[in-house]
């Protein structure tokens, strides 16, 4: 295994310590709890997190603008409930915490464990679980990915305005029924901490409707060109989205190289332009990535003018442009 690394055990702690050098706008609480060093005082705080490998996700989107607090499980693996429960008491104001939850299983359950430790020591909390990833037939079981990014940016907006808790979440999970991605990949990605691939693909294969925790697709293709590759994706995205003003975000897996996230955007916009789509704004770039996968995923939002308003409006987070 090659990984620019000292020892696996060490790897989350390691690259924690290496974001409090890389961002002196944030500190690291309780071992694996990254929190903005300027606590703000008032408005709904925010909180998300999940296993690490997602990077810039989630650590990278703590910020003025979008969340309080992120908790950095091991790879691939949740966080623990009382490390989330740190993390809650830490950045709680008088109006309560939201916590964005990404829909896998360990996740949920200890997010919301978290959140009934909170409730119980007076803590206004509450929760929305994001599962945008459409490779997954049944809506309740969808995986939380990309579009994850976008839900810290528009609760961030929300917060800052001043609207409560009750209403950010209403407004959040209304945005969360809106968002659709769909994912795939040319290389897997190396797990760290166990030495193994997460799936294996022949060199003249790829993956369609992979996950973003090394998981395999919902089945292989010969590898296509990137126009095809991007039409294949949108066949099944326009399944459930009719909408022809959107918002897109084309996100990188870990591994894509910017050359190639441009080059996947510019046939993405030849795509749009073909099909009479009117593309409001772009995000292409890393967001939510899995390791060092080599892959993209693209995201569609239906457009309206507040979420261009949530998406433009300032944010200290270099990761989100």
């Amino acid at each position: 295994m090659k990984k620019l690394m000292k020892e696996k055990t060490n790897f989350v702690a390691d690259m924690l310590k290496g974001i409090e050098v890389m961002d002196n706008s944030v500190e690291i609480i309780s071992d694996n709890v990254v929190v903005r060093k300027k606590v703000k005082a008032s408005g709904v705080a925010l909180v998300s997190g999940g296993g690490s490998g997602h990077e810039p996700a989630h650590a990278g989107f703590v910020a003025e603008g979008m969340l309080d607090a992120a908790v950095c499980g091991e790879v691939f693996t949740s966080p623990t409930p009382d490390k989330i429960l740190d993390a809650i008491k830490h950045v709680a104001t008088d109006d309560g915490v939201l916590l964005i939850i990404k829909n896998y299983a360990g996740d949920v359950m200890n997010f919301e464990m978290a959140q009934e430790m909170a409730e119980m020591e007076g803590i206004s909390c509450q929760s929305v679980i994001v599962r945008d990833d459409i490779s997954i037939d049944n809506e309740q079981d969808r995986r939380g990915v990309a579009g994850t990014v976008l839900v810290h940016k528009y609760a961030g907006y929300l917060s800052d305005n001043g609207y409560n808790l009750t209403e950010i979440k209403e407004k959040v999970e209304a945005f969360i029924e809106s968002i659709r991605t769909i994912g795939m990949a040319i290389y897997p990605c190396l797990v760290p901490t166990t030495g193994q691939y997460g799936f294996d693909l022949d060199d003249n294969q790829m993956e369609i409707g992979i996950g973003i925790h090394g998981e395999r697709g919902i089945y292989q293709e010969k590898i296509e060109t990137v126009d095809e590759i991007i039409n294949r994706l949108m066949h099944e995205l326009e399944k459930e989205i009719s909408d022809k003003s959107l918002i897109v975000m084309i996100n990188g897996m870990g591994a894509t190289p910017d050359s190639e996230l441009a080059i996947i955007a510019h046939y993405f916009n030849e795509y749009a332009s073909n099909n009479q789509l009117e593309i409001k704004k772009y995000f292409v770039g890393n967001y939510m990535t899995a390791l060092d996968m080599q892959g993209f995923s693209i995201t569609l939002v239906p457009y309206q003018e507040e979420l261009e308003e949530a998406f433009n409006a300032p944010t200290e987070s270099k990761y989100f442009k």
